[in-house]
């Protein structure tokens, strides 16, 4: 077993071993560097929005405020508004974010394939 070639953030050299032919572990290895891209794009998105908290709070006052008379009702549905806005907005970055995400996905698919196609076709003409 051999360490890994990788350096730290800190700049020291990685600790973690590797099997040969390996020189790199998982956290260092360039051709794993996609799959820590997305493997971190998912761990992103697993956590609720912060923003989420915030509104809801937000609306919950706003109900109280007007339910007890120190809000008019104008006023009321304008926030309303755009707090609506802000939640709209909020989805279209996640769903962005999800788009990303597949093409990203699709964009590896498809390299595999054509590897996997290139390495076929150079089996057929060894024969």
């Amino acid at each position: 077993m051999n360490r890994c070639h990788g350096t730290r953030r800190n700049g020291e050299r990685c600790t973690q071993t590797v099997e040969p032919p390996n020189a790199y572990c998982w956290h260092h290895a360039p051709e794993r560097a996609e799959e820590r891209r997305r493997a971190a794009s998912k761990a992103g998105r697993s956590k609720p929005n912060r923003e989420l908290p915030s509104i809801k709070a937000l609306l919950e006052d706003l109900t109280e405020r007007v339910l007890s008379g120190d809000l008019e009702t104008g006023p009321a549905a304008v926030a309303n508004q755009l707090i609506n806005t802000r939640l709209r907005a909020l989805e279209q970055e996640r769903k962005v974010g999800e788009l990303e995400d597949v093409l990203a996905r699709l964009d590896a698919l498809e390299e595999k394939q054509s590897q996997s196609q290139g390495n076929l076709m150079k089996g057929r003409n060894r024969w």
